[in-house]
This record gives C-alpha cells, structure tokens and sequence, in this order.
C-alpha cells in the first residue's frame, strides 16, 4: 500500500502543507492515523489504530471471503505498508490480514479479512487519555457462528453487541518495569543489596495497591528473575496498549556513599545533568542490543510532523506525571537533591503512552538500602505513588493552553517543557 495512500495525487504539496499548518495549530480537522496494533488469539483480535481525533465507525461483514468492513468519516491514513505485514502473525487465528484507505471524498474503510468468521463485540473510538483530543479507534473481533456473522451484513449497520446503552468505560493500562532480571543483576551494593531483586519486590507492591483501587489494569514487563531485552519491555507495553509506563530501578555510587534519595526521570535527548547521563548510559548498557526509538517513516513529510507531534504531547504528559510523582513522593521517601531529572533513557522513548523511570535510591547509602529492605517503606512509597496516579488520570483538562494534566492537547507544549 503507498505509503501516502489517503492523500490525492493531484495537489498532494497543497494538501501536506495545509496538513503540516494545521497539525501545528492543533486543529486539523480530519482525522489522521499515525499507528496500527493487532493482537489475536484462539479466544479474539483487537485491531487498534491510533488517531488524532475521535471518529465515527460502523461495522458490517461481507462473505465469500469473510470480511469484516469498518466505514469511517475520511481519515488520513499515514502508515507504511509494513505495518500491515508487521501486525499479522504467520499463525493467525482470527485476522489474516488487513488493510485501510481513503474509499470516496469524505468516507475512509478498514477491511479485515478473517480466517473464519468472527464478529465485532466493539467499534469505538476511546481518548489516549481523559480530555485529550488523540484517540484511538478499537476493533474487537471473536470467533462467532456463520448465522451470526450473516446477520452483520447489512452495510452501515451499528455494533449492537452489548445490550447496555453505556458501556463501561475500559480500565487505564498502567505497564510496571521491574529493571533488570535473570543474568542481568542491575547494581549491587551494601549488605549484598541487589537491584533486580528490590526493585522486583517494590514492583509487585505497586501492582497490589494499584489493582486493589479497581481503576486500572496492571501489567508487569517481568513476573519472575528473567531477562528482558530493553526494546521487549516497550513492545509489551505497546501491545497492551498503556495508558502509563513506569520503569523501577535503583542505583549505586561508590565513591560518593552520602549520595541518596529517589529521582524520577523522564526522556530526553540531551541530559538535565552529568548525573542523569551517567544513569541513562549505565541503564542503557544493560541491553547489548540497545535499542532505540521507533522512527514513523524514514522520509520527511505529514507523516513524520504528526509522529512528532504525537510524541511531544506524551513527553509533556510524562512531565507532568513526574511533578506530580515527585510531590507526593516527599512525605513518604527520601528524595535526592535534584529529584526531578531527565536523559536519553531507551526504555522511555516510546511515543504512544507517557514513561518515566524512578531511581528508588542508592544501594552505596546504607539508609537506603534499610529503606528499600524495609516492607513498611515498599508500602508507603508505593502508596504514594498509587497517589500520584489516581492524580494524573483524574487532572482537569488544560487552562488556556497550558497542560495542567492528560486533558492536554494534541502537540500542546507545556510553558515549562523543557524543548524535547
């Protein structure tokens, strides 16, 4: 599929430029798709496409082959055809592939073709975040008899699946990164202190507070001591959609034993401070692989603005996150002198959901190391940090332009984001 499939031949520069203005604005009004995610199993497939602004679908299926057909308002399409290819599993169960583009002036079309039928128990269009005018567009298949999936071919008609007229909104995914596992130790300090190991205990405390508040749907990147490659981590927090990502880790400085206290760190190209680098450089190096940032295409154009776009609304949201983060921390844990720092951190760089990764301390300082032994501090801290999340999800929208929570704009730029 061409890669600027949506955009007519005739006029294309007239279009990428009034595309490009308007992205800027924050106020184009057709809706553009700068991703696509499938997963499926035996049981269902979830096709997800991330939008800019909320659209309208209608569901219907054709047989002979069996398709599902997904009617849109115009979208501009701007995906690599390789996202297709990448999405679709050899041994697909439900979905054997799928495809999408602009039908007639003003109607866009998803077509999925099935392995056998399968019917749309949802088709809706739900924000990244509360308030935020980003989307993405949910597509919820299970398998289904052939009378059922008969009855669905009338084109234009709604999903009726569910009988409540209101369904329940669905869970924030807030994805949980214990650092380090199996071969990989992370930093090792006093009283033989190990950093997988506290920070994999501190995790799973987090986990049970979070999902004892019934607002969330929890995930964690490792549920045992295994090595996870830093790039793994980002994909299963990608494929489980998140809301939010959260990296736990603990750092050492040998030389420097008076050094101590939790730091909250967000993604940056260039580090807030030496100290940052030095952590962002020691954590990166713990995947051979190392890495790096998804780029939306390899080429200049609508396409790469709005994947940037994108990905300056999430690095705001993570700031915000990390202030809020950082206030609550201080009545519970000791924090390090400049709390709030910032680095080219691999495992934050993911445009689709707001990431940050917090030091819980310093295995050189023995207080520390007391602290994060200590169940009573693991219940506290992580107590305040189910506080600070319960703040983000819940935060108005912005005022006058300026993020003050989720409710920010698409490419909205808080006054004090530090130009990422």
């Amino acid at each position: 599929m061409p890669r600027r499939r949506g955009l007519a031949a005739a006029g294309a520069w007239a279009v990428t430029l009034a595309l490009w203005t308007a992205a800027l604005a924050g106020d184009a009004s057709t809706p553009v798709a700068v991703g696509a995610r499938l997963a499926q199993d035996a049981n269902g497939a979830r096709l997800v496409f991330d939008v800019s602004l909320p659209v309208e679908a209608r569901a219907y299926a054709l047989p002979s082959p069996d398709r599902i057909i997904v009617d849109l308002p115009e979208v501009n399409f701007q995906l690599d055809s390789s996202v297709v290819r990448e999405s679709v599993a050899n041994d697909a169960t439900i979905v054997k592939a799928f495809r999408f583009g602009l039908l007639a002036p003003g109607k866009s079309r998803i077509v999925i073709d099935l392995v056998r039928p399968a019917c749309p128990t949802e088709v809706v269009s739900k924000p990244v975040v509360d308030g935020a005018s980003a989307s993405r567009l949910w597509i919820e298949l299970r398998p289904c008899e052939a009378a059922a999936f008969a009855a669905l071919g009338v084109a234009g008609a709604p999903v009726t699946a569910d009988p409540d007229p209101v369904p329940p909104a669905p869970l924030p995914v807030i994805v949980l990164d214990p650092g380090h596992g199996g071969a990989d130790g992370g930093a090792r300090g006093l009283g033989g202190a190990v950093e997988k190991t506290l920070v994999f205990e501190f995790c799973s405390e987090l986990k049970q507070q979070l999902e004892a508040t019934r607002r969330y749907s929890i995930a964690l990147t490792r549920n045992r001591d295994e090595y996870v490659d830093l790039d793994d981590r980002v994909a299963m927090a990608r494929n489980a959609n998140a809301s939010l990502f959260i990296s736990i880790h603990a750092d050492t400085l040998s030389e420097a034993a008076d050094v101590s206290g939790s730091t909250v760190y967000t993604v940056a190209e260039r580090p807030s401070d030496s100290e940052a680098a030095r952590i962002a450089a020691r954590e990166n190096a713990a995947d051979p692989k190392l890495g790096g940032e998804k780029q939306a295409q390899d080429d200049p154009g609508v396409a790469d603005i709005l994947f940037d776009l994108k990905r300056r609304e999430t690095r705001a949201y993570a700031h915000i996150f990390s202030r809020g983060l950082v206030e609550n921390l201080r009545g519970s844990a000791r924090l390090n002198h400049n709390p709030e720092r910032s680095a080219g951190f691999v495992v934050l760089k993911a445009p689709e959901f707001p990431s940050v990764l917090v030091e819980l301390g310093y295995l050189s300082n023995a207080q520390d190391v007391q602290a994060m032994n200590s169940p009573d501090w693991r219940t506290k801290t992580a107590a305040a940090m189910v506080k600070a999340i319960d703040a983000f999800f819940s935060a108005p929208a912005p005022v006058q332009g300026v993020a003050a929570g989720p409710g920010v704009a698409l490419g909205a730029r808080p006054a004090s984001d530090p130009g990422h």
